[in-house]
Order: structure tokens, then sequence, then C-alpha cells
């Protein structure tokens, strides 16, 4: 028998009086009711009950097994209350993960708006390059960048992550303006870490796809830092267009080879399966997936 259902016919038996008026509430029959007590008893090896023709009582063992089930049932009722309303609007707390750059110059600006929204909710925001476990990390939503392997997580699609190569017009007026992609090659190239691509450049163009093995004295594991040294006349960078496009508005970098597009990345925001997602996590998805949506 299903113990909670035992005690809770155990704590109204005490309190109504008898097991037939415990069985009403339950829509049950006195005997089972009284089956249902008894299922206790054996459990724990002791009587709980004492019973006559007329009357029962607790015993001593059931006067603390009373006492200490009727917490357990409120306890179980105040969570059950608590998910409820969890599930009614959006509150708590939600753990996010993104990539370094996209997190820091456009989802952390989007959770400032989204929170100004949804006031009863903190997000707690982890900024790292590398793939997230969202299980064993504890993450319950995640954005990634570039092409997902297999796996159980769900995904939904958001403006693709697009590249801008560009220089400073100091570096430029030092050492030319490259015009193809075949132009870089003499050209001091500031290169992602962690880029797929490795030293490997690709374009789309008119004459269709190329692709560049490029060359640069300096190598960095972060976007930002990368962009502070093409300001600073360094080399040329190829960059997302979310961490340079400012630069690009106020001239501080030129954009390069016009008619040339750098490969876009597939961007998706992923979390964890549920038929039943909380209200933070559904509403912080749609959030996102209106704010990039691809258009």
């Amino acid at each position: 028998m299903d113990r909670l259902m035992s005690m809770a016919v155990f704590v109204r038996t005490v309190e109504r009086g008898g097991f037939a008026a415990a069985a009403q509430e339950f829509g049950l029959s006195a005997a089972m009711a009284g089956l249902h007590v008894r299922a206790l008893e054996d459990r724990l090896g002791s009587r709980l009950l004492n019973r006559t023709t007329r009357r029962q009582s607790l015993t001593e063992v059931g006067r603390h097994y009373y006492e200490r089930c009727k917490q357990i049932l409120a306890d179980v009722e105040a969570a059950e209350a608590h998910a409820t309303e969890l599930r009614g609007a959006p509150r708590g707390r939600l753990r996010v993960t993104a990539p370094i750059s996209f997190g820091t110059h456009a989802l952390a600006p989007a959770i400032i708006d989204y929170l100004a929204l949804f006031p009863e909710v903190e997000i707690d925001l982890s900024l790292n390059d590398r793939v997230v476990d969202l299980v064993d990390e504890g993450y319950e939503v995640a954005i990634r960048v570039g092409a997902l392997p297999d796996s159980s997580l769900v995904a939904r699609p958001l403006a693709p992550y697009r590249m801008r190569l560009c220089a400073s017009p100091d570096y430029l007026r030092r050492h030319g303006t490259p015009r193809r992609p075949e132009d870089l090659v003499g050209h001091n190239c500031l290169c992602f870490v962690y880029a797929r691509s490795g030293s490997e450049w690709r374009f789309t163009g008119p004459e269709g796809d190329s692709e560049i093995t490029i060359k640069g004295r300096l190598q960095i594991n972060n976007g930002d830092a990368l962009r502070t040294a093409a300001r600073k006349g360094f080399g040329i960078v190829l960059q997302p267009a979310v961490v340079i496009e400012e630069d690009i508005v106020s001239g501080a970098l030129v954009p390069l080879l016009d008619g040339y597009t750098p490969p876009a990345f597939p961007m998706q925001i992923v979390y964890l399966p549920d038929r039943r997602p909380t209200p933070k996590l559904r509403s912080f998805i749609d959030f996102v997936a209106g704010r990039f949506a691809a258009r």
C-alpha cells in the first residue's frame, strides 16, 4: 500500500475517532481504512491503536507516530503547494551558461531587460567558452554556438553568430588595406585560440568559397583582448559582429574585404527536456528566442 496514503488514513482515523468516519473522507470502506492502519503497524512492528468494540485509543508508539505523521503530511502538502506556485509565475533562481563574448556583449544586456520584466526571478550567469554539461554542473539553460552534437537536449535556434573582419585605421595606413582574401597572407592576423577553424579563415565571395591560411604574432583565447589588440593597431582581427560592432560604428575599427563574407555559425538556446518546464525557464527561453530571433 502507498505509505503516505496509509499515514493520511491513520491521522484522520485518530482525529475523526474511527475507521468509518476516516474512510468516508477518502472514499474508502471502513475495512479498507483498517487495512491501511494495519499495514503501518505491520511495517513498524508495533500497535498504533488500542481497539475495542466501543472506542479506540492511541498507544504510546501510536501517539508519537501520529505527531510525526501529521508533520510529514503537512510538509508534503507545503512542498506540493510550493511547486504549484512556482509553476504559476516566473520566480526563483535560474542558472544560465553562455560563451564569453556573446554573454558579455549581447546576453548580459538582454538579461537586464528580462529581469525588469520578471522581478521575482534571479539569474546566475556563468560565461565560459567550453561546453558545459548542464546535468553534471547544475545549469538549466545554455547558449551554444556551432553545430550541436547529438544529445538529449532540447534546442531552439537563434540568429546565426556572424563574424566581421576588421582592423584599425592606423594599422591600415601602415600596412595597406587587403582587397581579397589572398591579401591576408602578408598581414599580421590576430588569432582566437578556440576558433574551430584554427589558422584557416574562410570566406564566400564573387568567385565562390576560399580558405586562407593566416599567420600572426599574437594568439589569445578571449575576444575582448583580441579586440583591444586590433584597436591598438597590432593586426587584423576576425571576431563576432556583436563584439566589434560598436568599434565599427565609432570608426575605431574598419570593416575589410567588402563582398567577402566569413561563414556564420549556428546558435541555439538549449535546455534539458521537461514536459512541464517551470515558468522562469519557459519565460527565459521565450524571451531569449524572441530577442535573438533569426531575421
